[in-house]
């Protein structure tokens, strides 16, 4: 069952629940820094687990000491869905362990 677009309304309200998430065309992005490159992959591995576990996957991309994600939901046409906003909150949970601001 493929899953349902979000309204505007309904993006920017789920984004106020996540600092520093931001809508960038038709995806939900954010990007963390690091204290080092190590932790920095460190968080793109746990990121990686998190969407096997949800089934649901963003580009991430890793930098010397950056991740940056990017996520819309193919299977509704391109557009942010709940299971977006699942992710980055799962995300938004473990950041900050990885020393992310």
């Amino acid at each position: 069952m493929p899953a349902e677009p979000l309204s505007a309304h309904d993006v920017e309200s789920g984004l106020r629940e996540l600092p520093g998430w931001q809508l960038e065309g038709d995806r939900i992005t954010r990007t963390y820094r690091l204290p080092s490159h190590f932790a920095a992959a460190g968080l793109t591995v746990h990121v990686a687990q998190i969407q096997d576990e949800l089934n649901h996957h963003s580009d991430l991309t890793l930098g010397y000491n950056t991740v940056r994600l990017a996520v819309n939901s193919h299977d509704a046409g391109g557009a942010v869905t709940q299971k977006d906003l699942t992710l980055a909150g799962r995300v938004e949970a473990v950041a900050a362990g990885h020393g992310a601001t």
